[in-house]
């Protein structure tokens, strides 16, 4: 069997989730469930440490969470009151077992598992002095290089080893941290990657997104704040703010595509945000049509806020087949060709005739909107205008989500009118990067103090690119030159 997505290329790709709890009968359990509500945050990898009477354990495996963590078999191995899981799309080193997180460690001061969302900017530039000092690395994971910190700190404590570590790194990051008497969760210093803490019948949580809390019946106590250290034990919660305050950047692309919309992000509902949004694309950017109809799932939200505020019918024109999986069997050129039909089929009854708005969250290389419009002219459309919930994408990120390289990125090579043509559409219009700040209850963007990181649409990075720097092209992404077939 081989491994392919024909139309999985062109979305921006939801960096990682992570998950923790502490001091349940029921920790390796409980992760499992959460790992399945943040499942869409990472679809390559899971796994879920948990530790008992001195003993981590550990299972890790490539793939989904449900064929792997379901069976009563891997959870009995996975015994203790305190675990942390994570669920993984490779951002930093390829998809095989040896960079599945959370990863493992025995330090001086004992065992250590750490999980990680995020990416750290200047890992390349640490990996080589630690290697240069005699450093020996298992995994071709950026994460790996905090664990090596860790272990060469000579503070006291656990946790003061963790801060002298990050210190030392640059980037976007959401960590937690197990130890044998501890769970550990921090944010980096902008906050740009999420993290709130939950409590279920007086078990602490830590967890990527606030619908990990509601599957399991949890309450969510608040989010733990950028540059905030949160250590977990039989004492109860310490909070700690280590590191030197910066202006907060939170990544404003969890609003558009992100997180799961049942989710509250940074106290607000996602599901809410992106309505505001469509609401914001339409008065911007109306037109004459006869029916708004999203690209399913993630244009959903936000195609009812551009329905309700332009007085246009809002319709699913488009249908998805929910059971199309990853991985294909003889993944001919034909099933490729084939791609966006596999996964969407036009519903013509609400398309013949007729003139449709398309809403999306964005578009990235182009390809999987040329084709949905392409399938809405075959169902008969009259004329086909796309409206993107987000500005346009012209700029990779290098905090967290997997993006093409710039030169790849359709709206940093094209205009709006070239991408228009490029996907055939009769018109194309984006949500300005003011009017998304607007949606989100902010008067405009400040571009000398902007309240999100939004550089992938404004190019204005907030932490320092010290490694993309040091390259004048950038190099492949795995930071060995050993290879593996998984």
């Amino acid at each position: 069997m081989m491994q392919t997505n024909p139309f999985d290329d062109d979305k921006l790709h939801e960096e990682c989730g992570i998950f923790g709890i502490f001091g349940n009968p029921d920790a390796a359990a409980n992760t499992v469930l959460g790992l399945h509500a943040l499942q869409h945050r990472g679809q390559e990898a899971a796994g879920i440490v948990a530790y008992h009477a001195g003993r981590f354990n550990s299972h890790r495996a490539l793939g989904h969470v449900a064929p792997n963590f379901s069976s009563e078999k891997v959870v009995r191995g996975l015994p203790g009151d305190s675990a942390i899981g994570h669920v993984r799309y490779s951002t930093s080193g390829g998809t095989v077992l040896r960079n599945v997180q959370p990863i493992y460690a025995d330090l001086e001061l004992g065992g250590i598992a750490l999980a990680h969302n995020g990416n750290l900017t200047n890992a390349r530039q640490i990996r080589d002095q630690l290697v240069a000092q005699g450093s020996i690395f298992q995994s071709t994971m950026d994460t790996e290089v905090i664990t090596h910190l860790i272990a060469l700190s000579r503070k006291a404590t656990v946790v003061d080893r963790i801060i002298d570590a990050l210190k030392q790194v640059e980037g976007a990051y959401a960590l937690v941290a197990l130890t044998p008497k501890k769970l550990i969760g921090v944010r980096d210093p902008w906050g740009v990657r999420p993290l709130v803490l939950g409590n279920l019948k007086g078990s602490p949580i830590l967890a990527s997104e606030t619908c990990a809390l509601d599957i399991l019946g949890a309450d969510y106590v608040r989010d733990i704040e950028p540059g905030e250290l949160i250590v977990i034990d039989a004492e109860g919660i310490h909070s700690l703010h280590p590191f030197p305050a910066v202006s907060r950047r939170f990544c404003i692309f969890e609003y558009i595509y992100f997180a799961r919309p049942d989710s509250m992000v940074e106290g607000h509902s996602v599901y809410e945000a992106r309505k505001r949004i469509g609401a914001e694309l339409a008065r911007e950017n109306g037109v004459a049509a006869d029916v708004v109809i999203p690209v399913p799932d993630s244009g959903v939200p936000a195609a009812i806020g551009y329905a309700a505020e332009s007085g246009i019918p809002f319709e699913l024109g488009i249908i998805r087949n929910h059971y199309v999986g990853r991985t294909f069997i003889e993944p001919t050129d034909q099933i490729r060709h084939l791609g966006v039909k596999l996964k969407h089929n036009a519903n013509r009854a609400y398309i013949e005739g007729k003139r449709v708005i398309l809403v999306d969250d964005s578009i990235v290389r182009g390809t999987t909107s040329t084709k949905i419009v392409e399938m809405v002219r075959e169902a008969g459309a009259r004329e086909v205008h796309m409206r993107i919930a987000s500005p346009p994408t012209t700029h990779s990120c290098f905090y967290g989500v997997d993006t093409p390289e710039r030169s790849k990125l359709l709206a940093a090579t094209h205009s709006v009118e070239e991408m228009a043509k490029f996907i055939k559409a009769d018109s194309l219009a984006f949500i300005s990067i003011d009017g998304l700040y607007r949606a989100m209850g902010r008067p405009a963007r400040d571009p000398n103090k902007p309240a999100f990181c939004d550089a992938c649409f404004s190019g204005d990075y907030p932490i320092s690119l010290t490694d993309e720097i040091a390259r004048p092209q950038r190099g492949p992404k795995q930071l060995t030159l050993l290879a593996e077939y998984s």
